[in-house]
């Protein structure tokens, strides 16, 4: 009997939508699956994204021995460039996928460098005592895989995401064939992707979403606009192919966009005409009804291009009367409210606008409840961890799980940080890792116990408010009257007087505390204190106070 366990290990996508990353442990070798970003929500104000914390890989680093990635999206690929820096380990991908990982290293000026690894499925290779295969699986990018690790107990699959579409894009379908191969002596864990798992039936296959883009750029009497994730190359080849049909030029916005197409190109997963994309400048002198123009920002991302169109700061496009835009894409859960206002802007300046709540212009890339029991009918696992999505999403794959046969013990519906060992027949949650939100603003990274956050919340909500005191630093006696300042507190109307009574209490408090010996950190938190209460009593405001103590 086998007796060390299969430690399986969310460090982030479990419980919600992006920031994928899962560690599988057998003995002294872990292998990692994604290292993906999640867009900030309405709160994170300032944040770029989050990305998962490797806490637990750097303090085992000796024992990482590779890094797996499913696909090449954001919240899959992301966070690698961050990752990388702390875990020099061989990355295998896809063909495509290596080439948006290395497009993503090269903008952070880190060199792609033989650690990359091109992999084509069903051709085995191992890491340590495992064995890992991948499988081709169809989603909303091409060479979109899902993972088979043979371990000493059994084989885990790792769908990554997925979906069944029949006719998809780049006619490579998702390879049941094979997977029935792989898991012909059984399976002991299925890992499945659960972000639909509330959908009824099937998933709507990509060739709908090509027969209305054809339709409407068809239609158009002015420029089309489409605005796309820069790596949903499958959605760019059906906005290229109409495009050539109907006589029109593309012109691509958005540094990303810009770079993932080239790369597309040289790797012939985008089939465009040589004189078909052209630059900004040469469209600028073509009619409106022969241009159509790829852009960046469907998620409403303040910086993109979209965005900028619409807000009317893009240097180089402006909305027009008769443009008609093309938002090819779902919000991600949480960007709701920037996608609304990035219309509302582009209806305002003339543009007709359509996105996925009227028309056919996108379907989403994740398997719906009937393709999920067709998986789970497939593999048959003994154990079962749904992944990728918010916790619903996960109880709700759960129940279909235990619907298909899966025994409910065998069922663990884990959260971020999670340790579940799994041995021959019994599974146990027996452990937990860091595994909390780490912020990146710019070039800066932050964990959870970071107060800049709250900082910028208070800010954002009460304002600041900045004290100024003037000491002999011998005496401890004040050399001046207190100084307070503010902004974004209240009306400056009101504060003359506000400040003045302040200024009072500043003074009462510095009178009791004088002395030679003062401890002026000490000092300086309790004048703070009391500032703090006194401006909440006037205001029923609490606002972020600063306080600056000059010893002369």
């Amino acid at each position: 009997m086998n007796d060390t366990p299969l430690r399986v290990i969310p460090l982030g996508g479990l419980g919600e939508i992006g920031r994928n990353m899962m560690a599988l442990e057998y003995g002294n070798d872990i292998v990692v699956i994604d290292a993906g970003v999640m867009f900030p929500e309405e709160g994170m104000l300032g944040i770029d994204f989050v990305i998962p914390d490797i806490t637990y890989l750097v303090e085992n680093v000796d024992r990482v021995k590779a890094i797996l990635i499913t696909h090449g999206h954001e919240d899959h690929i992301g966070a690698l460039p961050y990752v990388l820096q702390e875990l020099d380990v061989p990355v295998y991908a896809s063909r495509l996928t290596h080439g948006l990982i290395t497009v993503k290293l090269r903008e952070h000026k880190l060199l792609a460098d033989s650690r990359l690894n091109v992999i084509e499925p069903h051709e085995p290779f191992s890491i340590g005592k495992l064995k890992v295969e991948f499988f081709r699986v169809c989603h909303s990018i091409p060479d979109a895989m899902g993972v088979a690790i043979r371990t000493p107990l059994g084989t885990v699959i790792h769908t990554g995401d997925f979906k069944i579409d029949h006719t998809p894009v780049d006619g490579k379908s998702t390879d049941f064939t094979s997977l029935a191969r792989i898991v012909d002596e059984g399976a002991l864990l299925l890992c499945s992707d659960s972000t639909y798992a509330e959908v009824e039936g099937y998933t709507l296959s990509e060739q709908l979403v090509g027969e209305t883009l054809d339709r409407v750029i068809g239609d158009a009497d002015g420029r089309v606009m489409v605005a796309t994730f820069a790596s949903l190359i499958s959605r760019m080849q059906q906005v290229i192919d109409a495009a050539v049909k109907y006589d029109r030029k593309v012109t691509v916005v958005g540094r990303s966009m810009v770079n993932n197409v080239k790369m597309a190109r040289n790797m012939g997963y985008l089939q465009v005409p040589d004189d078909v994309i052209i630059p900004m400048v040469e469209a600028r002198r073509l009619a409106d009804h022969n241009v159509l123009i790829l852009a960046t920002g469907a998620q409403g991302e303040p910086t993109s291009a979209l965005v900028r169109i619409a807000n009317g700061d893009h240097q180089d496009v402006e909305i027009v009367e008769g443009d008609t835009v093309i938002i090819s894409a779902s919000p991600i859960p949480g960007n709701e409210t920037l996608v609304s206002r990035t219309i509302d802007n582009l209806l305002r300046q003339g543009a007709k606008v359509l996105y996925s709540r009227i028309a056919m212009v996108h379907v989403h890339g994740h398997a719906s409840r009937e393709e999920l029991k067709l998986m789970l009918g497939l593999v048959k696992p003994k154990f079962f961890v749904p992944i990728h999505g918010e916790f619903r999403h996960l109880m709700a794959h759960a129940a279909i799980a235990e619907s298909t046969g899966v025994e409910r013990q065998n069922i663990f519906v884990l959260e971020d940080g999670d340790v579940l060992a799994l041995e021959e027949e019994r599974g146990e949650v027996v452990d937990d890792v860091p595994a909390g939100y780490v912020y990146v603003d710019g070039n800066r990274r932050w964990g959870t116990e970071s107060t800049v956050l709250d900082e910028r919340r208070r800010l954002s909500r009460d304002g600041v408010v900045i004290l100024t005191v003037t000491m002999d630093r011998a005496s401890g006696e004040l050399l001046k009257t207190p100084e307070l300042t503010s902004r974004g507190f209240v009306d400056t109307l009101e504060t003359d007087e506000i400040f003045e009574k302040a200024s009072d209490v500043v003074q009462k408090a510095l009178e009791k505390k004088a002395r030679k010996d003062a401890e002026w950190g000490q000092v300086e938190i309790e004048v703070r204190r009391e500032v703090a209460r006194y401006l909440h009593d006037e205001t029923g405001i609490r606002p972020l106070i600063l306080t600056q103590i000059e010893l002369i």
